[in-house]
């Protein structure tokens, strides 16, 4: 394979994973009727040959740290199958179960390759800030950010995918912010980083307006390191604390602004997270050790065959539906790729320790908060941070492959 042909492979594989990691939220930017086919089902479909190609046109090196997490992964989507027996649920566990077993390894895969490749990688973040600054646009010129209504309407796509879009993008641009060397292009990157910011503000998306907060403070700093990256955190964290006090001194400010509207004076969302997460610890030691069966939490707690009051919580969910093995395997994938990272990110130079943790953040803190065991996001985010243990040989150095 020529070295055009090996970055066009890259580069598709990046962009895929790309729109199949955003999906979501270009759903949501779409008015109803203006895509035509299922951009889940075209770019997922396009990605997987894609990842075989790269797989066999490489010579990939992998770390020893990654063997627990990626175990752990595979163990757990194999109880919850086995789980799957004993569930009193039909409806849920046949959503479910496909997402786990089939789009889990998947992403999971895809995700450890692109995240690896460095070609793959820089198309993903390119690609990333791309629909996020598209999505920004969209929100601030009113559709469909501007309208609560339509962001409230079940048929569209829920708001926070809307939102992680938009945190993920402004961690790109925050980094790409620090790494620019003319002013003209700071100023640039500033003004899309101030944008991305305020589109985040209108959508509603709490748990996505701290992911961004936190990628747009936390990235930069790994990039930078040293002396400079503790002045970034620092300088982001007063920036923070100053706009915090500004909005509590001018409440007045917050009116239109769904975000911020939601955060202070919608309390019944912290409630009924704080509701599902008392049942799923009560029903994960009810029905300890072995678990309700997977997709069986709802029911248990009265909600009937109705997925989406899950426990909004990843650990509490595998614990409730999983039992103790469920709980253990959780924390050996999840918990290990967290440990896996924190030993890999001395040994990874600063640019691309920054670009994946832009990336995995927003869907780190999404997953203790939110999402289910079968969100697509939470695994390939999962892979991107095993991606830190892989190595990869430019294809052109072996003829023979």
């Amino acid at each position: 394979m020529t070295a055009g042909a090996n970055i066009l492979l890259a580069g598709m594989a990046g962009l895929m994973a790309a729109v199949l990691q955003m999906a979501g939220a270009l759903k949501t930017a779409a008015p109803p009727g203006v895509l035509p086919v299922d951009i889940t089902l075209l770019s997922l479909a396009a990605l997987l040959p894609l990842l075989a190609l790269l797989l066999v046109t490489r010579r990939w090196g992998v770390a020893p740290s990654l063997a627990l997490p990626v175990a752990a992964a595979a163990l757990l989507w194999l109880w919850l199958v086995v789980a799957g027996a004993w569930s009193p649920s039909r409806l849920v566990l046949a959503q479910k179960l496909p997402e786990l077993v089939l789009a889990g390894p998947a992403m999971l895969l895809a995700g450890l390759l692109v995240g690896a490749e460095p070609v793959a990688r820089r198309v993903l973040c390119q690609a990333s800030l791309g629909i996020g600054l598209v999505l920004a646009g969209l929100i601030l010129a009113g559709i469909p950010g501007g309208d609560p209504a339509m962001l409230a309407d079940p048929a569209r796509v829920h708001h926070q995918l809307a939102g992680l879009a938009l945190a993920m993008a402004a961690s790109l641009a925050a980094l790409a912010l620090v790494e620019a060397r003319h002013p003209l292009a700071r100023l640039g990157w500033l003004v899309a980083l101030v944008a991305l910011a305020m589109a985040a503000l209108l959508p509603g998306g709490r748990t996505a307006l701290a992911a961004l907060l936190l990628g747009c403070v936390l990235a930069p700093a790994l990039r930078l390191r040293g002396g400079a990256g503790l002045c970034w955190l620092l300088a982001g964290l007063a920036l923070l604390a100053a706009g915090a006090a500004w909005l509590a001194l001018h409440p007045a400010r917050i009116e239109g602004l769904r975000t911020l509207e939601r955060l202070t004076a919608e309390p019944a969302g912290l409630e009924a997270r704080q509701g599902l997460w008392a049942a799923a610890l009560r029903w994960g030691g009810l029905a300890a050790p072995w678990g309700l069966g997977t997709g069986g939490f709802t029911i248990a707690a009265g909600h009937g065959e109705w997925r989406g009051l899950y426990p909004h919580n990843h650990a509490l969910e595998a614990l409730a539906e999983g039992g103790l093995p469920g709980l253990l395997l959780w924390c050996g994938a999840f918990g290990g790729a967290a440990l896996a990272m924190l030993r890999l990110a001395p040994q990874v130079a600063p640019a691309r320790l920054a670009r994946i943790a832009a990336l995995v953040l927003p869907v780190a803190l999404t997953i203790l908060v939110s999402t289910d065991l079968g969100n697509r996001m939470a695994w390939f985010a999962l892979g991107l941070a095993l991606s830190l243990g892989l190595t990869v040989q430019p294809a052109r150095q072996y003829a023979d492959v």
